[in-house]
């Protein structure tokens, strides 16, 4: 049962997280391209990256902060379903070009920040 609390609490904190920066984002960027889901979507990518190189290094880690952290927060926080959502309006919307570089480069830029989070974290956390 503990799990599903840690899991359920992470959410709740991701998906707050997603919400503020989204409105601020769209506060201060009002262009078509949906920077605010693209920048979620690549900074939890990172953190991903960073997260599960540390358990996967460290297994002497609990396993309920994975599901916190990663499982909970990050899942809250990332929003592939927004993502879908964005680039099937901005096709149905006329904008062809703006879906197709923003599925592109979410794709592109999010593997390149798992990437630079798990390097990252095998610099700063090396397998024990």
């Amino acid at each position: 049962m503990i799990k599903y609390l840690f899991v359920m609490f992470g959410g709740a904190v991701g998906a707050v997280s997603r919400f503020i920066l989204g409105t601020l984002v769209a506060k201060w960027y009002p262009g078509l391209f949906p920077l605010g889901t693209f920048l979620i979507n690549v900074t939890g990518s990172f953190l991903i990256g960073v997260l599960m190189m540390v358990f996967l290094n460290r297994p002497s880690i609990d396993a309920n902060w994975r599901l916190f952290l990663v499982t909970g927060i990050l899942g809250g926080y990332t929003t592939f379903s927004s993502f879908e959502w964005e680039t099937f309006a901005s096709i149905r919307g006329g904008a062809a070009t703006v879906a197709v570089s923003y599925a592109i480069s979410s794709v592109v830029v999010g593997l390149l920040g798992v990437w630079l989070g798990a390097m990252l974290s095998n610099r700063l956390w090396p397998n024990s």
